[in-house]
């Protein structure tokens, strides 16, 4: 054999081997150089979670600058469903009791059946952290993360929360804040504020009133948190972080003071008089109520209160189904959700009486100078059968004009006068439905908040198109005809129309102010974060007042209709409700009005503004199942306009059991 062909073939291996160790480090040299950036990035992405950390809402403040909603810092309990579920039965079954003895031991009594609900509330979406506890103590967060492993999907986060410093007061204007619903989250694409200030599965969101209305503006541009995690993902440290910013403050045109004192006087008054009766053995229920507050110059809304009420709070960090459906539950009349002075429809009953006069004077039907017997009664001209109709108690008023007709409120009067427009329709039309849709009836008043309703201005086309509407069964019972009966019944503010308590507020503060129609105005400016309301540099824009519409108020219309109403703390209807008011200094224009309602104790209505010749409030309320106007609602606008008028304080007497058989 050839010496030489071992060492050929050992030269030959060792070539083949410094060729492959020359490869190799060639890859490793393409891959650690030539490649570097791409593979940092690559390598990043595997080792580098983004966390969202949600910003700060803005603040909801009043006229004044005082704060109205504001936020707190609060530690938040969450369980991620989505890897709760990775465990095995029994394993779930001992996380959940764990969790629910760890915080029943740190101070936040928790039961395993309240867990259990949260973790199967479908409120929750699937992507959703659900919140378990809030507002609990730090040791427990330190206890929490130390266990990390025992406690499989647990987290303990802070969070900026809801905080409401003055309680339930304008509950029904702020609303509440809530999770944002999967179907909106899934729709978020096509929506302009996810661009910027993007919303992320658990993020909390405006759900009623001005938060939901506003939301574009006090929803802040969420923080983000670049952090190094290892493979079992526990955080190594924090790359980057980019501090949340807080969202724009919303400045109403509400007065703290107003508002409180709307909300008490109306639940005191009604409390007051639940469970008395009417003279006709009618139980006073009282269970809900309204109270408008409305600046006539500009539609700035100063109060808007609704009976009963809801507490907000309830709502932070997402209130349970079973809560929920006890505050929706039940009889309507009792839900507290109701915004009553939006979506409440009542029959406005005499404080109508504004719209009938000014459409007899309008169409020139009837003067200011205009006279009508009043003997307590009146009868239907042409009729037969069930003809005759009558003021309350069946007073007589004798002979009266227009004003003396809104002072005393005579029914009378209205009914001959929607007797007349029913006979004499081929030359007058409906004057009676135009002038009310003229001062804002049957539409929305647009103010800035959801489910505000429209109101009902019945005519021979509504009913027409009402019975069209019936099945076929209910029709042989029903009856198309626009009748003489129907138009006296508008006339008083009876029958079919309906309006809400902003509807009839706005209504007079449109004649107050003689034809302007504003759109109410909630909100008055929109600030930077954290700016002082008095520093002009802070306001990132104004909320101008808007005009509906106007109309010509002449002094021949507006006269005499004035005069009338500013009799009716004087001499008329609420007078007794009014002794003592100091009407020289600051004198009143006012109408009582009196509802009824098939088989329950009447509605209380009265509207009020002032002062007459330079008005700067309107101020109505209605109180349901309450009895006659002037003594159940009127004492409510007495009170309330008290501290506006410099007046002072009436006593406050103990409300008699029964109606005093004033009328309105």
């Amino acid at each position: 054999m050839d010496s030489e062909s071992p060492r050929l073939r050992l030269s030959i291996l060792g070539v083949v081997i410094l060729s492959l160790f020359g490869a190799l480090f060639a890859r490793l040299w393409y891959l650690q150089v030539m490649e570097n950036d791409e593979y940092k990035v690559v390598s990043q992405s595997n080792s580098v979670r983004v966390i969202s950390t949600e910003a700060p809402r803005g603040r909801i403040l009043d006229a004044k600058g005082r704060v109205l909603v504001d936020n707190r810092t609060s530690l938040v309990v969450t369980v991620d469903k989505t890897l709760l579920i990775d465990l095995e039965a029994d394993e779930q079954d001992r996380l959940v009791l764990d969790l629910a003895s760890e915080l029943t031991a740190f101070g936040v009594p928790t039961k395993v059946a309240a867990i259990e609900r949260r973790l199967e509330d479908p409120q929750y979406s699937p992507l959703q952290p659900v919140p378990i506890a809030i507002d609990v103590p730090e040791d427990l967060g330190v206890v929490l993360a130390e266990r990390a492993d025992a406690f499989v999907g647990v987290s303990v986060r802070r969070e900026s929360v809801r905080a409401y410093p003055h309680g339930t007061v304008g509950a029904h204007l702020v609303g509440y804040v809530g999770p944002l619903p999967e179907e909106q989250y899934l729709g978020l694409d096509e929506n302009p504020v996810q661009e910027v200030k993007p919303y992320q599965p658990d993020s909390d969101v405006g759900r009623t009133g001005v938060e939901a209305v506003y939301e574009p503006d006090l929803r802040g541009v969420p923080g983000t948190e670049s952090v190094e995690i290892d493979r079992e993902g526990r955080i190594v440290r924090t790359v980057s972080v980019t501090p949340p910013v807080p969202g724009s403050d919303v400045q109403l045109t509400i007065d703290l003071d107003v508002q409180q004192n709307a909300e008490a006087q109306l639940a005191s008054q009604l409390d007051s008089l639940r469970g008395k009766y009417t003279r006709d053995g009618k139980l006073i229920k009282a269970p809900a109520g309204s109270v408008v507050v409305l600046g006539p110059q500009d539609g700035s809304v100063v109060a808007l209160a609704s009976y009963p009420t809801y507490d907000p709070a309830e709502f932070v960090n997402g209130i349970s189904t079973e809560r929920y459906e006890k505050l929706t539950g039940g009889d309507a009349t009792q839900n507290p959700l109701t915004n009553r002075a939006i979506s409440g429809l009542y029959a406005p009953g005499s404080t109508f009486k504004l719209i009938t006069a000014h459409a007899g004077l309008a169409s020139g039907m009837i003067s200011g100078n205009s006279t009508r017997n009043d003997p307590g009664y009146y009868v239907i001209e042409g009729c037969s059968g069930a003809c005759e109709r009558q003021n309350a108690g069946r007073e007589s008023h004798g002979s009266v004009d227009m004003a003396r007709s809104l002072t005393v409120s005579s029914d009378v009067f209205y009914y001959w006068l929607g007797d007349r427009m029913y006979r004499e329709r081929s030359t007058f039309g409906d004057p009676i439905q135009s002038s009310a849709r003229l001062f804002g009836f049957d539409e929305q008043s647009g103010i800035p908040l959801a489910n505000e309703v429209g109101g009902v201005i019945p005519d021979a086309a509504w009913k027409q198109e009402l019975y069209n509407a019936l099945p076929p069964d209910q029709q042989a019972n029903g009856d198309p005809t626009w009748y003489a009966g129907d138009n006296l019944n508008l006339a008083i503010g009876q029958g079919d129309v309906l309006s809400t308590p902003l509807q009839v507020a706005n209504a007079y503060a449109t004649f107050a102010n003689r034809g302007t129609l504003y759109q109410p105005r909630l909100v008055a400016r929109v600030l930077r974060p954290g700016a002082d309301p008095a520093d002009p540099a802070g306001v990132e824009r104004t909320i101008d007042p808007v005009v509906t519409r106007t109309f010509d108020l002449p002094p021949t219309i507006a006269d005499p209709i004035e005069r009338g109403l500013a009799g009716v703390t004087v001499s008329g209807t609420a007078a007794t409700a009014f002794d003592g008011w100091d009407s020289a200094a600051w004198p009143l224009a006012s109408k009582t009005g009196t509802a009824e309602v098939n088989g329950k104790a009447d509605s209380s209505l009265f509207v009020a503004y002032g002062p007459v010749g330079s008005p700067q409030y309107v101020v109505f309320a209605i109180l349901e199942e309450s009895g006659f106007g002037s003594e159940a609602a009127a004492p409510v606008v007495r009170r309330v306009l008290e501290p506006l008028a410099g007046q002072v304080p009436a006593a406050v007497d103990e409300v008699p059991d029964v109606d005093s058989g004033a009328t309105g």
